[in-house]
């Protein structure tokens, strides 16, 4: 009796130890509710932080193993006049000594690699509290990893709702990356240059250097300086549960600090039409920007959710989740340097939607 109740008492073990090990899986998306936790995703692409900075109260953000997070807690009631409560954001490159992978960053802005570094985000905000939408993308005079950047932030207001402005005063207007942006600067120990959309809108793909070059002209970055960090979140003052990053992407630059060179490739797209239920994407334009011919070529980008893709032409799609994969064709894979090809493809989406695919990124 006693050697089967031992038998019976190690098959209970066994069948709790597998339990648990079911319950856990190793890429469980986590919820962050410490003021500066972190984690990543996509492998260590992005780097994920909840960055309650500027208050005390309570923050808790679930993240989207995607790429993406929500914030499913928010308790912040700040003075509107002052600083926001927190930034939970999703960023590539180096924040505060914390690097993704796999970004090249920091790069100097006069890099060959740095006018193919693209970004895209698409947003979901609530109808209450008070909160900005923004990008924030750091520059420094040096190729910091740690601490603070001292050279330029440059934000980039997607939205806002309530009585709240960016740093310092506005000084003009502008039409970049599709929109018309009021121009705003203020210097806080460094340059804060912010780009608030006149007409807000929930997504974006745009290369950094839209934004960079606009503030050179205007004498508040340096093209010596080095790109750190590219990062899309939001700045609560009151409340801010809803908010959410459903998708984000950074891409391009091959080269890394110094300079170019390599296979690297950018991809480039075109809306050639679009109706009530649908649209075509075409030309999706591949080039080569590296000094070698580069044999065999994939794109990826992201479909909005309740997207079909129901035709492609002249490369091989294939769709996982949101994330659309494009190989080349038999006959345009080969591409010299500064060589290109092309590609293009049509979806069909709900009657109320006017989004289209954003985030290409060439590898």
């Amino acid at each position: 009796m006693r050697y089967a109740h031992t038998h019976l008492l190690i098959g209970a073990l066994l069948a709790l130890l597998a339990g648990c090990l079911v319950a856990a899986p190793a890429q469980a998306a986590p919820v962050l509710c410490d003021k500066y936790a972190s984690t990543t995703v996509q492998n260590g692409r992005y780097v994920v932080i909840n960055n309650v900075w500027g208050a005390d109260t309570a923050q808790c953000i679930d993240v989207n193993q995607n790429g993406g997070f929500t914030v499913t807690q928010a308790a912040h009631n700040k003075p509107t006049n002052g600083a926001p409560a927190s930034y939970p954001a999703i960023y590539a490159g180096c924040h505060y000594a914390t690097c993704s992978t796999g970004s090249n960053l920091p790069m100097q802005a006069s890099s060959s690699g740095f006018g193919s570094l693209r970004t895209s985000v698409s947003m979901t905000y609530p109808g209450s509290g008070v909160w900005d939408a923004a990008y924030d993308i750091w520059f420094d005079p040096t190729p910091r990893k740690d601490g603070q950047n001292t050279g330029a932030e440059i934000m980039v207001w997607l939205n806002r709702m309530g009585s709240i402005q960016p740093v310092g005063s506005q000084i003009g207007t502008v039409s970049l990356a599709g929109g018309t942006w009021q121009v705003w600067y203020g210097n806080i120990g460094w340059n804060v240059i912010s780009y608030v959309r006149t007409s807000p809108t929930a997504s974006m793909d745009f290369t950094i250097d839209t934004f960079l070059s606009d503030a050179i002209g205007r004498g508040y970055a340096q093209r010596s300086w080095y790109l750190t960090s590219v990062q899309a979140g939001f700045e609560p003052w009151v409340g801010g549960a809803g908010l959410a990053v459903n998708s984000f992407s950074f891409s391009g630059g091959g080269g890394g600090g110094g300079g170019g060179g390599g296979g690297g490739c950018r991809a480039a797209a075109t809306t050639q039409s679009q109706w009530q239920g649908g649209y075509v994407i075409q030309p999706v334009t591949v080039t080569n920007t590296g000094s070698s011919t580069k044999n065999g070529w994939t794109v990826t980008f992201t479909l909005p959710a309740g997207h079909t893709i129901t035709g492609s032409w002249n490369a091989t799609l294939s769709v996982s989740g949101s994330t659309v994969t494009a190989r080349n064709a038999s006959g345009n894979g080969t591409l010299a340097p500064n060589g290109s090809t092309s590609f293009g493809f049509q979806a069909t989406r709900p009657g109320s939607d006017s989004q289209v695919p954003s985030g290409y990124a060439c590898a």
